[in-house]
């Protein structure tokens, strides 16, 4: 197999799943499907991963574009870039998914859930998605799932990277990353802004986006890691990040009870969100195990005209991975969190928890078992837990998961001023898969059921609610990845995803198929070609709005310079698709944009 072809298949974007070979899957290490360094092929749970390499050749501006690319993601969004979208992981609620920056909760304590159209990727190392109720091991916030971000590490000696874009809507995006690493210490920084008129958000269905007013945005996100060893056995590891954005949005007009569309879409109102995320975290591995103790502390700033937001996430914990019977491992430890809304809401509650994960090999099988206890103060404590097992065979990979989870309401379903319910009750979850996999094709099936739901009332009285009973969100995963030719990649997934609640009654905004593909070219030598897209099935928005039965197809090139310098052109909504993913938001009509990189 010649270099080029091996590189398409580093570069896969389904990666982590289709990659059968034992000694490929060995170069992919993760750290969250159960709080310790793992091989890939060694995790029972049903994990993907999105590389560095994969982000640079698709070339994604932010985490939703990233996460879109990967079968059983969806997302729906209120506007184009930076306004606020909405990731599920097979089709649960997106305040469901725990998502974590180098181990740091993202999830904002004000809204309950994470804001990926904020999070810039040009820094990210590997983006880990784990499906399925992840309670046994993360807690509440994880019911459905894990995103886990890891930024990259420092190299050996000094390096560094500018880039530079621009393209449509007037669209500018440029950084700057700089890093040492020496024997006994290391230390990076990294930079990212981008700025866009963007288009307005708002927009009824049939209007053209020229004649309504644009709604700006703008992002700079800095970070910090730096870290040094004490001796041999013992080290520290900081780090922290700020991500300040500004973003226009489009306040809904009423004349009476109805809404003016489009004096809502031409409106003028701004958010501003200013997030830090910090964390330090002390090592040390002997003989015996690999022991941690960190803090750390996510704090929120987010002011939407004149109301504002504010809240923060202490979090402290200890961990220990014991080692025994050379593949086989014990983890154990505790945690403690404080969470706190500091706003007019001033609420907090604190979450003690202690988990214990063990792994164990058979032969050609491996069986993992998690076990957490979670006691709140301001909530029923609760045992969740989780089991997986893995066996291979010659060419096939079978795998399996059980696991519980636990939500808590969040503060914003307890206490917002307009939609607040403090009469809500905490949902669980138990989820079930089962996946096979031989040689480049891949199916999974997935079974979760919710009692207790907690979501939106679209109804009188309008406000979040327990939707008493049981919701099923079931479906299946297919996955084929192939070269088809000596120089060219095929990659298609397909989801089905029935989500319907103790009625029978669908779920809004989640789609029913989804199909996603890529080709990629690369026989034209430091050239790389790629054409991808989706098609959204049947889904439907509130009032039975139909936002689906649609296809985007998307492509880019890129182009290595030489060792320094590259660069690639990128086409969003090629043939130039109406859309919408929610009901009266736009979406970007065909957009174009260029970019630079310098490597040194």
């Amino acid at each position: 197999m010649n270099k080029k072809i091996s590189t398409s298949l580093g570069l896969s974007l389904l990666i982590a799943t289709n990659i059968y070979s034992a000694d490929k899957l060995e170069t992919i290490t993760v750290t969250s499907a159960t709080k310790s360094t793992q091989s890939i092929k060694d995790v029972t749970s049903s994990i993907e991963v999105i590389t560095s390499e994969q982000i640079e050749e698709r070339q994604f501006t932010d985490l939703t574009q990233a996460l879109n690319s990967v079968a059983g993601i969806s997302f729906t969004s209120n506007g184009g870039l930076g306004q606020t979208s909405f990731v599920r992981i097979n089709g649960a609620h997106y305040s469901n998914v725990l998502v974590l920056i180098d181990g740091i909760r993202y999830n904002d304590i004000t809204n309950g859930s994470a804001f990926p159209q904020n999070i810039l990727i040009t820094d990210i190392k590997q983006i880990e998605i784990i499906k399925g109720a992840q309670s046994g091991i993360w807690g509440a916030d994880a019911s459905a799932g894990v995103i886990n971000i890891i930024t990259k590490d420092s190299k050996d000696g000094f390096h560094g990277t500018i880039n530079t874009e621009y393209g449509s809507y007037n669209t500018k995006k440029y950084g700057v990353s700089v890093s040492l690493k020496e024997d006994n210490y290391y230390a990076k920084l990294n930079s990212q802004r981008v700025i866009s008129d963007g288009f307005s958000a708002q927009a009824p269905r049939g209007v053209d986006l020229d004649s309504l007013e644009d709604d700006s945005y703008k992002n700079t996100t800095l970070s910090l890691k730096t870290g040094f060893n004490i001796d041999d056995a013992n080290k520290i590891d900081l780090s922290h990040t700020i991500i300040d954005s500004e973003s226009e949005y489009d306040s809904d007009v009423y004349v009476g009870f109805t809404k003016d569309l489009v004096a809502s879409a031409n409106s003028d109102s701004m958010v501003k969100s200013k997030s830090k995320f910090s964390k330090i975290n002390f090592n040390h591995v002997d003989s015996f195990n690999d022991f941690d103790i960190y803090a750390s502390k996510s704090t929120f700033d987010r002011r939407a005209n004149t109301t504002e937001y504010l809240g923060d996430i202490k979090d402290y914990g200890i961990k220990s991975n014991i080692k025994y019977n050379k593949q086989d491992f014990v983890v154990l430890g505790s945690d403690r969190k404080e969470f706190a809304q500091k706003d007019s809401t001033n609420r907090d509650y604190t979450n003690n928890g202690f988990f214990l994960t063990n792994s164990n090999h058979f032969l050609n099988s491996i069986f993992t078992q998690s076990l957490r206890y979670d006691k709140y103060s301001n909530f029923d404590d609760k045992v969740t837990g989780k089991i997986g097992i893995k066996h291979f065979y010659n060419n096939f990979i079978f795998s399996s998961n059980y696991g519980t989870g636990y939500k808590v309401p969040t503060m914003n379903n307890l206490y917002n001023l307009t939609y607040g319910n403090e009469n809500l009750k905490p949902e669980s979850t138990k989820s079930f898969d089962i996946l096979t996999k031989y040689k480049n094709f891949e199916i999974r099936y997935f079974k979760n059921k919710i009692v207790d739901r907690i979501d939106y009332e679209s109804s009188s009285p309008y406000q979040f609610k327990n939707h008493e009973g049981t919701s099923i969100i079931k479906g299946y995963e297919l996955n084929y990845n192939k070269n088809i030719q000596e120089d060219t990649l095929l990659s298609l997934t397909y989801t089905y995803t029935s989500a319907k609640d103790k009625d029978g009654k669908r779920l809004l905004r989640v789609a029913n198929r989804n199909l996603k593909f890529g080709l990629d070219y690369y026989g034209i030598g430091k050239l790389h070609l790629n054409v991808n897209g989706e098609y959204i099935g049947n889904r439907k928005d509130i009032s039975n709005i139909q936002t689906g039965n649609y296809t985007v197809w998307n492509s880019v090139m890129n182009y290595e310079i030489n060792k320094t310098f590259s660069t690639y052109l990128k086409v969003d909504n090629l043939f130039n698709k109406y859309y919408q993913t929610i009901d009266g938001y736009a979406t970007a009509e065909r957009s174009a944009y260029v970019g630079l990189k310098a490597t040194f």
